[in-house]
């Protein structure tokens, strides 16, 4: 730790919620933000001239030149492998909020808990410890770890017409343009993507593809176009 304590940097899209998480850490003597961020362009700017031992990263917040979710992190483990994590985040999908450990982010604080979790999710963080906030703990007990890989055994959970209609839809297709190609009904087609998408206990679009992303059917389903 530098005589500084530890050296946090703030990144998300929202401007409250950042003056929020800096007047948390205000008050912490062992805590100083040395500075915040919009997106990734301006993170990755701000991490080559300003030294940082914890980032405090919302996950999804678009518009930057280094992507965001599971890209940016990528990217942000080969570029400062020395930086620790704390990822923040609206999400509720407990299929999405359980990838992150396999990105070896171990610090999940949700946006619906109080702000002042992110202060001992900061210490777990620089410490190399485990923290996730009380609403992100619920969500993974409700989605318990199944023997083998959790996604893939929701997956298979599939009947082979929604596993195709849930492909074609994360590739950019609208439920219309996956009917005429599958010569079905906009009806049927749509009713199979909200059986796929309930038996994967997701309820927006937006998870559906981040889902799709995150256990790769994103790039087969381009692969196959």
């Amino acid at each position: 730790m530098s005589r500084y304590g530890i050296r946090v940097i703030f990144a998300d899209d929202h401007p409250v919620l950042t003056l929020a998480n800096r007047h948390v850490v205000a008050a912490v003597p062992t805590i100083t933000c040395v500075g915040d961020a919009r997106n990734s362009t301006e993170l990755v700017d701000l991490l080559q001239r300003t030294p940082c031992d914890v980032l405090v990263t919302d996950y999804a917040m678009p518009g930057g030149e280094y992507g965001d979710g599971r890209t940016l992190i990528s990217f942000l483990s080969r570029r400062y492998p020395a930086l620790k994590l704390v990822v923040m985040t609206m999400m509720d999908n407990p299929m999405v909020l359980r990838s992150l450990f396999s990105q070896r982010i171990h610090c999940v604080v949700s946006k619906s808990d109080d702000p002042g979790h992110v202060v001992p999710a900061i210490h777990a963080a620089h410490r190399g410890d485990r923290y996730v906030s009380p609403r992100v703990e619920s969500l993974l007990e409700a989605w318990p770890v199944t023997e083998g890989n959790g996604a893939e055994t929701r997956l298979s959970g599939l009947s082979q017409r929604e596993l195709e209609v849930v492909r074609l839809f994360v590739s950019g297709m609208t439920v219309s343009e996956i009917a005429g190609i599958l010569r079905r009904t906009k009806q049927t087609i749509s009713t199979q993507k909200l059986n796929a998408m309930r038996k994967l206990g997701i309820e927006r679009d937006g998870d559906l593809y981040r889902y799709a992303n995150e256990v790769g059917l994103v790039a087969s389903a381009s692969g196959a176009a």
